[in-house]
């Protein structure tokens, strides 16, 4: 089957196919008399193996890695479960940063009365942030005023 083909069949861009043959993820093809590339069932399933990692937000050294163990068969299942364990705890470790992400989106919208009278206090805090408060970009212990402002306060705050 021609690049067009497989990229239909599992459901990505021919441009994805071939960086993943750039990357060595996806072995090349052979060559028809006429250039093309042909390829098959073969590639089909190792396509649709790295599309499911990917789904899965599995980063491309660990999908090569997969592959590896994949090829031998004979290996024992706990490297299979390490890998997997090293990136569950890095799926989790994303999560508590969305939450906090949440958290202080949450806080700035609290912010807001909707008076428009007044200037936007969510603006506000944004031109503020890396003087009053910990978030994301600038954690508690980096540019902390000179002022002595507390962190997770601001001004006009009981």
């Amino acid at each position: 089957m021609r690049i067009g083909e497989l990229a239909t069949q599992v459901g990505c861009d021919v441009q994805t196919i071939r960086f993943y043959e750039r990357e060595g993820l996806l072995d090349e093809p052979r060559r028809e008399p006429s250039g093309y590339r042909a390829y098959a069932t073969e590639h089909r399933e190792r396509l649709q193996f790295i599309r499911h990692c990917r789904s899965l937000d599995i980063p491309l050294p660990e999908i090569r890695t997969l592959i590896d163990f994949a090829a031998a068969p004979d290996r024992s299942c706990a490297q299979v479960n390490a890998l997997l364990d090293g990136h569950i705890t890095t799926v989790q470790a994303k999560l508590a940063a969305l939450k906090a992400l949440e958290q202080q989106l949450l806080s700035l919208r609290q912010q807001c009365n909707g008076d428009p009278s007044q200037s936007c206090a969510i603006l506000q805090s944004f031109m503020t942030a890396t003087g009053e408060h910990a978030c994301a970009c600038h954690p508690a212990s980096a540019g902390a005023p000179e002022s002595g402002m507390a962190a997770g306060t601001r001004p006009g705050a009981a």
